[in-house]
């Protein structure tokens, strides 16, 4: 088998974490796979996985030279992209994560937009409220929300959104609303674990920043479900922009307190190539970008 083949397989298995669906990557047969990544050892004279009946995880010879061949084969296709000119289309394998909510509103539009657009590429979508770390997921363009740290990524800010306070008009007629952070100790709160500071809000007044520490009297652990219990009229919730904006649209929602809500936090692509990097990531940072930055929810 081709050596760069191998490498290959061996990259999908172990981003797939198993043999079978890094054969479904691949479009091969399992036997298949198996044996190419057998050879491999055998070629190397090292274990690179070790394989149990519920996973495939990378030893530490092999998590090095995953790094190695990710950047191999990274290379491989920026030397095809640059032989092949400005004008070929982008293909291949391209990874890409955002947290759920954001994922499922504004990325995978996106996502089917670029698939549509270049046959000869494949879309892996990891949406999670975690963050992700790139060389260990293999991941190519990430969406992050918040300020970046200093990292060797590139990164384009494509939006901004915004920590709102939220509440049907049902629950402010009949409840009343709150004129200050402080009055919200008198109101039923809804908190969600999915977010940071679920149960600490930060707020900006003309003296500086103000701590409010929430005693919820409903706990969810997903954004969905706090807002769908505030929707539905149980009490305030504080969720980003984003999140809400069809319930704002529709006044399902309101927005309170927004004299003292925190700074905008800005929406940033990042990925790991450079200028001269992969022609499938920078049309996919490139089309996503648009669409994100001339949406008004995000700006």
């Amino acid at each position: 088998m081709d050596r760069f083949h191998a490498m290959q397989v061996f990259v999908a298995v172990a981003e797939m974490e198993g043999f079978a669906s890094g054969a479904r990557r691949m479009n091969m047969s399992p036997p298949a796979v198996t044996r190419a990544v057998a050879a491999l050892e055998a070629r190397l004279g090292v274990r690179l996985l070790h394989r149990s009946t519920r996973h495939v995880r990378v030893t530490e010879a092999g998590a090095r030279y995953l790094e190695d061949a990710r950047r191999i084969l990274a290379e491989v296709v920026q030397a095809d992209d640059a032989a092949a000119g400005i004008n070929a289309a982008p293909r291949g394998n391209l990874t890409v994560t955002a947290s759920v909510l954001f994922g499922q509103i504004f990325v995978m539009p996106g996502i089917v937009d670029y698939l549509q657009r270049y046959p000869q590429t494949r879309v892996d979508a990891l949406f999670v409220d975690r963050v992700v770390n790139f060389i260990d997921e293999g991941v190519d363009v990430a969406v992050r929300i918040g300020e970046l740290p200093d990292s060797s990524l590139r990164a384009r800010r494509v939006g901004q959104v915004r920590m709102v306070l939220c509440a049907s008009p049902d629950y402010l007629a009949r409840r009343g609303l709150p004129a200050s952070p402080d009055e919200l100790a008198e109101h039923d709160m809804i908190s969600s674990s999915a977010g940071t500071n679920a149960y600490d809000w930060r707020f900006s007044t003309p003296e500086g920043h103000r701590l409010v520490r929430l005693n919820p009297r409903l706990s969810v652990s997903t954004n969905d479900g706090a807002i769908s219990a505030a929707v539905e009229g149980f009490g305030i919730t504080r969720l980003l922009s984003y999140q809400v904006a069809p319930h704002l649209a529709d006044g399902r929602l309101k927005i309170l307190l927004a004299e003292f809500e925190p700074p905008p936090r800005p929406v940033h692509l990042v990925h790991r190539e450079g200028p001269q990097g992969s022609r499938k990531v920078r049309a996919f940072v490139d089309l996503l970008a648009q669409r994100l930055m001339n949406d008004p929810a995000l700006n």
